[in-house]
């Protein structure tokens, strides 16, 4: 029995309101000594507000407040989005990691990318395992979903049972690992659950999301289609099932694989490390491709999503020195477009039809399925488990929406779609929220993480939008121009021949010379005050004329 002051709680503080970065915290007991631990840690990618920053992860302030009731890092499966934070963001939490063989490989080579392996206490979890964290009793169970080894985690505590999907989907053939483990679920609704928190990502699409064995058939049948002539593949490195599926295509139409892209590569050492991808037939390197005829080669690369670093931006904009595609040949994007990706896509694929390269589609071919459920997978998974209380995650706040609308529609008693720093206490008697803790976003910019909210950034934000005008002047100490105003500007147009940028120079040189000169003899002797004065006029002056808020630095160099 659990103590009076003893609470269940559940904490999101990434994923939930937007796709990707997830985290989430589970607490147990009284508020003033509660016990945590993280399900999953995860990044995302991008943020176009701020030039520079590639990798975005959630604020971990609330919880590094509690480090030393932090029991453990859950990871339910292998995706960047669930994993791809660990290894930056351990340096400050500093407690065990718990994963299944497949994901712990991944793990394992990203702490070594940071020099972190000796320092983490690891755990690797077998499939179905139950192990113990403090008041936490916790099962893996088998799910499936785009990746190997994906897991729900049922969570035990004095006060109820928790379901945690992780993503999922319901794959009758999934072609690799075992099927969804209904027998498990429907004795998890037997046991009685208080909570099932649960993946939202296509909880706006009729229907089922459909198998991998589809695309099986279907990879096969068009890639056969291509005799003779060069082909390439884009996918997603982390679906291994896909990856099997487009070398056993390779295979059957008398084609070698040749694997570009670190991801390819790291993926099928994490395969093949839990005895997945046998029977695929010949893989060769770039160089050894580059000497086979075209039409017995198939190239299996990163970049689906149009990322310029990748490996398939790299070949089209003739970065690849042993890889090239000509006339004739064909790119397949077995995949599909992530929202906020179609621009760089789009951008990749012309950069290929300009060269004659045929693209194909999951828009032209059946070629990709999601890893996410439909609304008849969701309520199917109501009907298994049957939660007292839903809580949907992993959406942006319209599939959170309609992901408790539905779960209402199946029966479920109480709903709660959860902000990210929304404490909500799990009991019999609903879904409460009782505090909101710090969230938000941690930026890395190059080597450092840094706040959303870092003066730098938001620095960097606003030239962006707005250009960066700089101005230099030299004064005596009796309060006389040396030297300037001399000004320089950034992000602004320029004009044919750089007229309009020599107009905007002229006329920011002019105003800052006229500010200096009104001002009174004791306030030209200070060089804050001139920096704040000239720079006040010019940001004045270019908001009347271009409606900007731009940046501008004054710079007041003072020889006595």
């Amino acid at each position: 029995m659990a103590n009076t002051q003893d609470e269940l709680v559940f904490l999101p503080l990434g994923g939930s309101g937007e796709i990707g970065m997830n985290l989430n915290l589970f607490g147990f007991g009284p508020a003033h000594n509660r016990k945590w631990i993280i399900v999953d840690i995860g990044v995302s990618f991008g943020d176009l507000r701020t030039p520079g920053i590639e990798i975005v992860m959630p604020d971990t302030e609330f919880i590094e407040e509690h480090v030393d009731n932090l029991l453990g890092i859950v990871l339910t499966h292998a995706h960047e989005d669930h994993m791809g934070a660990l290894a930056r963001l351990w340096p400050r939490l500093r407690c065990p990691v718990y994963a299944t063989p497949f994901t712990m490989y991944l793990v394992k080579d990203r702490l070594v990318e940071a020099d972190l392996l000796d320092e983490v206490e690891l755990h690797e979890m077998p499939l179905k395992s139950r192990f113990k964290l403090g008041p936490f009793d916790l099962e893996y169970v088998t799910i499936t979903h785009s990746i190997p080894e994906p897991n729900g985690l049922a969570i035990r505590t004095p006060a109820g049972l928790v379901f945690h999907t992780g993503d999922w989907k319901i794959d009758e053939e999934p072609q690799i690992g075992e099927g969804i483990d209904v027998d498990r679920l429907q004795a998890l609704r037997q046991e009685g659950v208080l909570a099932m928190i649960c993946d939202s990502t296509n909880a706006m699409t009729p229907g089922r999301a459909g198998s991998e064995e589809n695309v099986r058939k279907e990879l096969h049948k068009l890639i056969g289609e291509y005799e003779g002539r060069g082909v390439a593949v884009a996918s997603f490195a982390s679906n291994v099932a896909r990856m099997e599926s487009i070398m056993l295509a390779a295979k059957a139409n008398d084609r070698v694989v040749c694997l570009v892209g670190r991801s390819m590569h790291r993926m099928m050492g994490a395969a093949k490390s839990v005895g997945l991808l046998s029977g695929i037939g010949t893989i060769v390197d770039e160089e050894e491709a580059e000497a086979i005829p075209r039409g017995n080669v198939l190239y299996l690369c990163t970049g689906s999503q149009g990322e310029p670093r990748a490996a398939l931006s790299k070949i089209a904009s003739g970065e690849r020195r042993h890889t090239k595609f000509k006339k004739g040949d064909v790119v397949i994007f077995s995949s599909k477009i992530i929202p906020g990706n179609g621009k760089q896509i789009f951008k990749l694929q012309n950069l290929f039809a300009g060269d004659g390269v045929e693209i194909v589609t999951e828009k032209d071919r059946p070629i990709h399925v999601s890893g996410h459920p439909y609304r008849e997978e969701l309520s199917q998974m109501y009907q298994w488990v049957k939660p007292k209380i839903s809580i949907p995650v992993h959406g942006e706040r319209r599939h959170l929406m309609e992901h408790a609308a539905l779960a209402k529609s199946e029966g479920v008693e109480f709903t709660h779609a959860p902000s990210n720093g929304e404490m909500i206490k799990l009991s019999e008697e609903g879904a409460d929220v009782v505090d909101i803790v710090p969230s938000g976003r941690l930026h890395l910019d190059g080597p450092e993480i840094v706040k959303a909210s870092d003066n730098g950034l938001r620095m960097r934000r606003r030239m962006s939008f707005a250009g960066h005008i700089s101005i230099s002047l030299v004064v005596s100490g009796k309060g006389r121009l040396i030297s300037g105003p001399d000004p320089r500007i950034v992000g602004f147009p320029e004009g044919e021949n750089g007229e309009l940028l020599d107009d905007m120079l002229d006329e920011v040189a002019d105003l800052a010379e006229e500010t200096f000169a009104s001002m009174s003899k004791n306030a030209r002797r200070d060089e804050d005050t001139i920096e704040e004065r000239i720079a006040s006029a010019v940001k004045r002056y270019v908001n009347r004329n271009t409606r900007k808020r731009t940046v501008v630095d004054v710079i007041a160099h003072r020889i006595d």
